[in-house]
């Protein structure tokens, strides 16, 4: 398996290496999972890249055949959750689609925050400029990110 992670060009022209995640990011992944003591081969890791990079154009090709029907050029989150439901996903696309509007109604609220902040005080000198928001400090609004189990007897949210 790792004699095709090579930098030639498949028959569509993409870089094999293009066309898979970064290899560390799915261990990293797949660690989290994992108890802190396990171990997890480079066949391991290869495998899932392989996969996961497979799963995310099928699923992403439909969505976007649907789009070229619609005649949009932008494929979005509710053209995923749609894919994936369309495709035989349905255990999965539920919990997508509220992840998705949780999602968005939290970056509203940051929107909404930072106009607010915006409009009260735009008197702001060089030293009283304001840091970016920080995706880890609206404690009570951030969305859990630990992996979770998509077995048939649990669901996610």
């Amino acid at each position: 398996m790792g004699d095709n992670i090579g930098a030639t060009a498949d028959d569509g022209g993409i870089k094999e290496q293009d066309r898979l995640l970064p290899i560390a990011n799915v261990g990293r992944i797949m660690k989290q999972i994992l108890p802190p003591n396990a171990k997890i081969s480079r066949e391991a890791k290869e495998t899932m890249q392989e996969c996961v990079s497979e799963f995310i154009s099928f699923i992403t090709s439909e969505a976007s055949e649907k789009c070229k029907k619609e005649r949009r050029k932008t494929v979005n989150g509710d053209d995923i959750c749609w894919a994936m439901g369309t495709l035989g996903f349905d255990d999965y696309a539920g919990p997508l689609k509220r992840y998705l509007y949780r999602y968005r109604e939290i970056e509203g609220d940051r929107a909404n925050n930072q106009q607010e902040k915006g409009s009260q005080s735009n008197i702001n000198t060089e030293d009283q400029k304001e840091e970016p928001p920080s995706y880890g400090s609206d404690h009570h609004h951030q969305l859990n990110h630990q992996p979770r189990s998509f077995s048939s007897n649990s669901r996610p949210y």
